[in-house]
């Protein structure tokens, strides 16, 4: 198995993959009376034959080491991982090589980041650390296949 050190999740290291979604510098401008900045188009929604829909997910905490055997992408459409939480998430991305993931990428989030996975980007699954794993999810709803998994013959683990 191959070790994989999580990085802590930044804009600029994780570009190719995607968009950051947090309050970072100043807001675009104040609303609601100022009582309110908007920190307005975070991350673009990009998708085919369908729309945009936001679901609920409770995900099941995960800890260190965490095993990875499995990445999946979304060829139809972007899909964006939103904390209900302030506790921070495992995000772990790759590259395309051939139609399979790369060498695996791992990112922390801290409180308050969320992701936004951009069209075919491999990924891993939503991995909380911690209880409630609760999210709101913006991603293509709509008919097609828009799922592709890839099962790792040996897989990773990624701890700190």
């Amino acid at each position: 198995m191959t070790l994989i050190s999580p990085q802590p999740l930044s804009a600029d290291a994780f570009a190719p993959f995607g968009d950051v979604l947090d309050c970072s510098g100043e807001p675009d401008k104040m609303i609601n009376q100022g009582m309110c900045g908007r920190y307005h188009d975070r991350a673009g929604l990009d998708v085919a034959d369908g729309q945009a829909g936001i679901s609920l997910f409770n995900a099941q905490p995960c800890s260190f080491p965490y095993k990875l055997d499995m990445m999946e992408r979304h060829p139809l459409g972007t899909q964006a991982f939103i904390p209900m939480t302030q506790h921070p998430f495992l995000v772990i991305v790759a590259k395309d090589l051939d139609g399979a993931p790369d060498q695996p990428e791992a990112f922390l989030t801290t409180a308050g980041q969320g992701v936004n996975y951009h069209r075919n980007v491999w990924h891993g699954v939503l991995t909380p650390l911690h209880a409630p794993g609760l999210f709101a999810v913006v991603d293509r709803i709509g008919a097609g296949d828009n799922l592709q998994e890839y099962w790792f013959d040996d897989p990773y683990i990624v701890a700190p």
